[in-house]
């Protein structure tokens, strides 16, 4: 991929070949990247541009930072970050079955890469198509039905819990099913305005909910794999182990 950097005032830009900005929940819309052989460059990490509450777009438009496109990105953020944290701990020896820790390791770095693609993309307030996200889909259905072979039938609720990387598979879920709404609010608003310009992909609204359906899983093999017990939700009664 071609990057180039436009320069505003201190601090950059970065944009691929495609012309997309990649964009941040707290910040103006940068992000730091270290480009390789490009020795005594900076950019830096504050531009107070944004202190009084406002970002910029990908369009140059300047908008709240508690608007609907930014709070949507800004929770794609959060969950790259979290699920950045299941990777560490994936990669812990904590873990017992390395050759499955290798594989939940590349499929969430690969994940990682497509958020931060899709954040780009809603930050973008012309619309972006990822129609790449497509096969991804596809690939997150393979990869669920993979697992769900190798494990007990689930025929109960249960709690968010087991070892600590399946919690925190529990938690990248919750963020995920977070994420999509509110990018579903934002596509929303677009269609009460009759604006469609600006409709958010449906790839991406797919993609977060085939998403969450595979982070689920993977926390449920992970605890398999781990002989961490099932904790049934029994509303009104007892808990009991699976």
């Amino acid at each position: 991929m071609v990057i180039t950097v436009e320069i505003r005032g201190t601090a950059g830009t970065v944009k691929p070949e495609n012309n997309i900005c990649f964009g941040s929940p707290s910040r103006e819309i940068i992000i730091l990247f270290i480009l390789l052989g490009r020795e005594g460059f900076f950019m830096a990490i504050y531009t107070r541009t944004g202190d009084k509450g406002e970002t910029s777009l990908f369009n140059k438009k300047r908008v709240s930072k508690a608007d609907i496109r930014v709070e949507a990105y800004g929770t794609i953020d959060e969950l790259n970050s979290i699920i950045g944290v299941v990777i560490a701990e994936v990669q812990s020896q904590k873990l017992k079955i390395k050759s499955y820790s290798l594989k939940l390791k590349v499929e969430l770095t690969r994940i990682q890469n497509d958020l931060l693609s899709i954040g780009s993309a809603l930050a973008n307030p012309q619309g972006v198509a990822l129609r790449s996200l497509g096969e991804r889909v596809r690939e997150f259905e393979d990869f669920i039905d993979e697992m769900t072979e190798k494990m007990p039938f689930l025929k109960n609720f249960i709690l968010p819990s087991g070892g600590k990387a399946g919690a925190m598979l529990h938690l990248a879920r919750a963020i995920s099913r977070r994420a999509e709404r509110r990018v579903i609010e934002l596509n929303n608003k677009k269609k009460t305005l009759r604006r469609r310009s600006g409709q958010v992909d449906s790839n991406i609204i797919v993609y977060l909910n085939r998403l969450s359906d595979l982070l689920f899983t993977m926390s449920r093999f992970t605890n398999f794999k781990e002989k961490k017990k099932e904790i049934i939700w029994l509303a009104g009664g007892k808990r009991k182990n699976g």
